[in-house]
């Protein structure tokens, strides 16, 4: 088996795979030639928007008055290095993973390494960290660079002026703006908030074009939160209204992200908050839909945290900040509890003693949804006493994009792998998914969960038909966590149910795959019929599998801020035309 590396996962559709056929994938391009086309024509237009979006004539189009100060101040929960502000003060600059040192000269002359460093740049994420440093030094820096930017970004242009960057530096601007502008230049700062009046004026304009998802929740409440802040009440209605369109869009009945991504949900907290925040120094009443939306997300994010408190690594989001999920929810009012099972997200959490597991019992989410989603059905994540155990393998978010994708394919996560293939199918790189994004073309669609609580512990059942289509096969897993939370017990089952699997069918090599957190150490038993996990507060487990080859193989871990190389426990095997069956078993060495 393969271990995980910047180049590793299924391979493309279209390939010599002969699983992956021509037909199979037809209709999934097929539905989305319209939505192409209209991006492709949206892209040939872009040129001449760009050109007239910067000249005189547009730019009047943009007046109005302009305010004079801050009005409202939010309280951001985002997180804020002292570090960060240490580099930024020596002219090294880092966002996204992607590091640039600028000695002399400016860094907005400078091209950026990639384009999530650029977003992370013109999106002002330096200014958070420099306010937390305080200090003249960091304050004179904050207003130099806010200076230069203006010098060179004072007039559209991409990538600073996209909705979502817009949407960034005016959440920035207002929440650490003032650490700047206090003393400064009458006329410096009237430059400065005729710019603040045109971002978010075009903001107005542009921000329901942004990318679908995340993006465009941001920038809507980017607008909301920039009209109270500046006194814009006609700014200010208009985002909050589009705020509450994308809530109702976005936030689902148990209070989880369409994108399922536990950190997205996190990042959209923030921005509730801040909103919250400005329209309470305004002396405005919060509106019911908004309160309705921070009572449902709350206990989501509870639902989430594994026991060290930060989150489960699934659908492109990392484990987050401790401290800004902490702040988030000690802001939370109702102190809501989260449930056994999310249905709508389709995610099951398991909790018994010290240990937590959570499980992904959902398909992936549709269309432009699933941007960063992960080929991860079924696939788990186990902690014991504040200590992650069984991790998925992470995302290249805040690590370069040289891990591409990866990190999505189903050999990154704790779950079963068929035929070396992914549970879903990525739109591969070309003409479409440059248009497109790196959507999800086609992956399960039944997916289905039972739940039962007793005397025995904590069972779940579940299934996905993402192998169906392709090789006549379903996946059933079956997990039990025992009362104590000391054992958790798992089957994996391959039933072969559609026409593809008939006598004679070549046999489908599987492998079952459970990455080890970074911090837990491996070593195979004497005798060889387990393997123990040693744990760093110097708890141990054991683990076990009948129906197939135990083996330990490298992986990597990337759910945290740097890359760290791991390893992971497969169970190995083969499916033929009969069902397949392998259990496991992971138990704390001394439990009873």
């Amino acid at each position: 088996m393969r271990a995980i590396s910047p180049r590793s996962g299924d391979e493309m559709p279209m390939s010599a795979r002969g699983s992956f056929t021509r037909a199979y994938l037809a209709p999934f391009y097929l539905a989305l030639w319209p939505e192409a086309a209209r991006a492709a024509l949206t892209r040939l237009a872009a040129p001449l928007m760009s050109w007239f979006r910067r000249s005189w004539l547009y730019r009047r189009t943009l007046s109005g008055p302009v305010p004079d100060r801050i009005l409202a101040v939010p309280d951001d929960p985002a997180p804020k290095r002292l570090e960060d502000a240490d580099g930024l003060l020596r002219g090294r600059f880092r966002f996204a993973g992607q590091t640039l040192d600028v000695k002399r000269g400016s860094v907005f002359a400078v091209v950026p390494p990639g384009p999530d460093f650029a977003a992370g740049l013109h999106g002002f994420d330096w200014l958070g960290p420099l306010e937390a440093a305080g200090g003249e030094p960091a304050r004179e820096l904050a207003h130099k660079l806010t200076a230069e930017w203006l010098d060179h970004h004072r007039r559209y242009g991409v990538p600073a002026w996209t909705p979502e960057t817009l949407a960034r530096r005016l959440v920035n601007l207002v929440a650490h703006g003032k650490f700047f502008l206090v003393n400064s230049d009458v006329l410096w700062r009237s430059r400065f908030f005729v710019s603040v009046r045109n971002q978010m004026r075009m903001l107005a304009r542009l921000g329901a074009r942004a990318p679908d998802g995340l993006p465009r929740f941001e920038a809507a409440a980017a607008l909301a939160l920039a009209g109270l802040a500046l006194g814009d009440a006609k700014r200010a209605q208009l985002g909050l209204e589009r705020l509450r369109q994308e809530l109702a869009r976005q936030i689902l009945p148990d209070g989880g992200h369409v994108s399922r991504s536990p950190e997205a949900l996190a990042h959209v907290c923030r921005d509730l908050l801040m909103v919250k925040d400005a329209l309470a120094a305004r002396d405005f009443v919060l509106p019911d839909w908004l309160a309705g939306a921070l009572d449902r997300a709350a206990p989501m994010l509870r639902f989430f945290r594994h026991s060290d408190g930060g989150f489960a690594v699934f659908n492109g989001g990392g484990e987050g900040d401790v401290r800004m999920v902490a702040t988030l929810l000690a802001r939370d009012e109702t102190k809501g509890q989260p449930f056994g099972h999310a249905r709508h997200s389709g995610f099951h959490r398991l909790v018994a003693g010290r240990a937590c597991v959570l499980l992904d019992a959902g398909a992936p989410p549709d269309g432009a949804w699933s941007a960063h989603a992960h080929a991860g059905t079924l696939a788990f994540e186990m902690s014991s006493g504040g200590q992650r155990i069984v991790v998925n393998c992470g995302t290249a978010v805040g690590h370069g994009p040289q891990w591409g994708d990866s990190l999505r394919a189903t050999a990154a996560h704790s779950t079963l792998v068929l035929a070396d293939t992914s549970s879903a199918t990525l739109l591969p790189p070309g003409f479409m998914r440059d248009l497109l994004g790196p959507r999800i073309l086609a992956g399960p669609v039944k997916v289905e969960s039972r739940r039962k609580e007793g005397s025995h512990g904590i069972a779940v059942d579940a299934a996905h038909d993402g192998y169906l289509p392709r090789f006549g096969i379903t996946h059933l897993r079956r997990m039990t966590l025992s009362p104590q939370g000391l054992v958790l017990t798992g089957t994996d089952r391959l039933i072969p149910s559609g026409p593809r699997r008939t006598k004679g069918a070549p046999p489908l090599g599987f492998a079952i795959r459970f990455h080890v957190h970074p911090d837990v150490r491996l070593s195979l038993a004497q005798g060889g019929g387990s393997v123990i996990l040693k744990l760093p507060n110097g708890d141990g487990w054991r683990f076990r599998a009948g129906g197939g080859a135990v083996s330990i193989e490298e992986s990597i871990y990337l759910g945290g801020e740097i890359v760290r190389r791991t390893e992971q426990l497969v169970v190995s095997g083969q499916a033929g035309a009969e069902p397949a069956e392998c259990a496991w078993a992971f138990e704390m060495i001394g439990s009873t």
